[in-house]
This record gives structure tokens, C-alpha cells and sequence, in this order.
């Protein structure tokens, strides 16, 4: 039976009364905001002007939302996009609106790679919240997290050769084959667990819980290294860093009392120089803030579909892990909004210059 005009406004009233929450966050999402960066993906010159026109880029982008929300593959979100009516509506189409395909999404995803669009659109949003009075520098805690991706089943000399930063030569003369290959992810082990991907390096906001940097690694790389590109400036992030004691060094300590910041590092024991009474108390009370980056790794794990990437490569996994910060720090706003925590309802694009 086919559904009438009629039918199909009261389902959608039906999803409203249930609270749908995609309503919602298009009712405190301007996602206008991100179409003059997102129009960069269309400078590519069409062949002719015959076939279909181009998708509304940012319908693709909100369809890029929905995947990192329910961490599906291009083939699912192509799927679910057609069966579910919620996911329609949020995106604008109607019964009879043409859905763009798995190639069509892959493709997009490849163009905001070529076009390095992921940090700046990030950047947009941070900078919305910002002309809204939204000060994200009430002290800034630093941590990393592992993002896992599709286990690569290779020989040891393979991976020995890939570690010193080549291509074994049977990989270089299959195009095919090394299209497949992930020689850019890593290895590593924490505590008696081994991991292999990448690493997502974040500098969190102690009161919202916002990010507010980020930076990709492969997944062997110490997280200290890390520090000084996701730390921010005391006028922009706050005085005050946590981080646990893996960030702690003299040398850290000196740079970060040299650019005016106020170290909250944990403090670390040595074998014949065990941390006192009152050092273990001091980083107890740290362990207090610190623990709120935990959360937001914890609400990207059950809430966004857990942190794992299907891509192949550093610069596809850049596009992967800064959707995933990008979308949590999307609907944490929103959570915050509907928390009257803010003096707004709605992120506008209005407010951009």
C-alpha cells in the first residue's frame, strides 16, 4: 500500500511527539554555516553539463553526520538513508528524493581530503560558538585515545619494510594491492592489549567538555610528542593543563611555565624516589578534571558507534577521526543548549562575517 501525502505528515508527527532527536538537532543546528567551505568541494570542472547535477553539499555533509553517528559503512548509510524516515527528514528529502550512493559519499569524503576542508570546517564551528560569547578556556585537558582500523595481514619483512618508511616492491608493481595496503598505521601495545591505527590526540575544554584541538598520529607515537600541536594559548584555552603523567618532563614543565601556562600534570614516581603523601593527594584532586576527557571518550564509544575507522591511510584517517571530533562536539553543544547551559537555543551561521 502506498502512502498518501496525508500518511506520511502523520508519521512524522508521530516521530515528533517521540522526540526524534535529529529534529532537535536541526532546530539548534545551522548547518548553513558550513556551506561556503563545503561549496569548495564543487570547484571540480563537470565534463558537461548533461547527466544529474551535482548533490547539495551540505545534505552530504549531513548524511557524513549520520554516518559518524551510527558509525555505519557507505553501503548501510546508503540503506538506512532510503528505509528510515527520520533519517529523511533530517536531511530534507522527500519519498521520492533521490538518495546519493555509497560512490557518491566515498567520493565526497575524497574531496574533503583533497580540498584539507575537515580541520577548517571544525575550526567554523568552534569559531560560531565563539561569536555566540562561548569562551572555551576554562583550563584545558590534554589525552589521547586509540582509533582502531581493519587489521592488516602482512609478513614481518612486509612490516619491516613499511616501518622504515617503504613499499615492499611486489606492493608497488600491484596498484590494486597497495590501494588495499594501510602503510601508514601502526602497531603499539598499552599495558598487555595491542593496538593497530592511529591515535586521536585532543585538547578538551574543563567546563564544556567541548574539543577544542585535535591531531592525528599513527598509533605508536608517545603522546607527549604531541603536545605542543594540540595545546592551546592561555588567551584561547585557559591557563591550566591537565594531562596524566605519560606529558610529564622538566622539559615539558619549563615550556609550558616559558608561554605563561599553569602545569597540572600528574606528577610521577621513580624507582628509588616514590611520590609522597601529599604529591598522590595533589594528583588525586588533578585526577578530578582529568577524568572529564575520559567522558568524552566514553560518549564517542557508546554514543557515536565506538571509535574505529574503515579507511586506509593517514590523510583518509585525518577525515575520519576529525568528523568523529567534530560531530561529538555537534551534539554535545546540542546537549548543552537543551541543558540551558548557554544563553542561545541556536548555532547560526548569521554570526560569521
Amino acid at each position: 500500500m502506498q502512502l498518501s501525502f496525508f500518511d506520511l505528515e502523520n508519521r512524522y508527527e508521530q516521530l515528533s511527539r517521540l522526540k526524534d532527536p535529529l529534529e532537535e538537532l536541526n532546530r539548534m543546528i545551522d548547518w548553513n554555516l558550513f556551506a561556503d567551505l563545503l561549496k569548495e568541494t564543487t570547484k571540480k570542472p563537470r565534463k558537461s553539463a548533461a547527466g544529474r547535477k551535482p548533490f547539495d553539499r551540505v545534505m552530504l555533509f549531513k548524511m557524513l553526520v549520520l554516518q559518524r553517528m551510527h558509525n555505519l559503512s557507505d553501503d548501510r548509510l546508503e540503506y538506512q538513508v532510503r528505509d528510515r524516515l527520520s533519517f529523511m527528514r533530517f536531511l530534507g528529502l522527500d519519498l521520492a528524493g533521490v538518495v546519493p550512493d555509497a560512490k557518491t559519499m566515498w567520493a565526497f569524503r575524497e574531496e574533503l581530503k583533497e580540498n584539507q576542508l575537515i580541520e577548517r570546517l571544525f575550526a567554523r564551528f568552534d569559531e560560531c560558538l565563539r561569536k555566540l560569547d562561548v569562551e572555551l578556556k576554562s583550563g584545558q585537558i590534554i589525552d589521547a585515545t586509540f582509533v582502531t582500523v581493519p587489521k592488516q595481514r602482512n609478513t614481518r619483512d612486509e612490516n619491516k619494510i613499511i616501518k622504515e618508511g617503504a613499499v615492499p616492491i611486489e606492493w608497488g608493481q600491484n596498484p590494486q594491492k597497495l590501494a588495499q595496503k594501510d602503510i601508514d598505521a601502526r602497531w603499539t601495545k598499552k599495558g598487555n592489549e595491542s593496538f593497530y591505527g592511529y591515535k586521536d590526540h585532543a585538547n578538551v575544554d574543563q567546563g564544556t567538555k567541548l574539543i577544542t584541538a585535535w591531531e592525528v598520529t599513527s598509533a605508536e607515537v608517545h603522546d607527549s610528542q604531541v603536545l605542543g600541536e594540540v595545546l592551546q594559548s592561555p588567551e584561547m584555552g585557559g591557563t591550566d593543563v591537565y594531562a596524566d603523567s605519560a606529558y610529564r618532563s622538566q622539559e615539558q614543565e619549563k615550556s609550558l611555565t616559558a608561554t605563561g601556562h599553569t602545569s597540572r600534570i600528574h606528577e610521577k614516581g621513580a624507582r628509588n624516589r616514590p611520590l609522597t603523601e601529599a604529591q598522590k593527594s595533589s594528583n588525586k584532586e588533578k585526577s578530578r578534571v582529568r577524568a572529564r576527557i575520559e567522558h568524552v571518550f566514553g560518549s564517542m564509544t557508546n554514543e557515536l558507534g565506538g571509535i574505529t575507522i574503515r579507511t586506509i591511510g593517514l590523510m583518509r584517517a585525518k577525515v575520519q577521526i576529525g568528523l568523529l571530533n567534530l560531530v561529538y562536539n555537534i551534539k554535545r553543544v546540542a546537549t548543552l543548549i537543551r541543558k540551558r547551559y548557554f544563553s542561545f537555543d541556536r548555532v547560526i551561521a548569521s554570526e560569521i562575517a
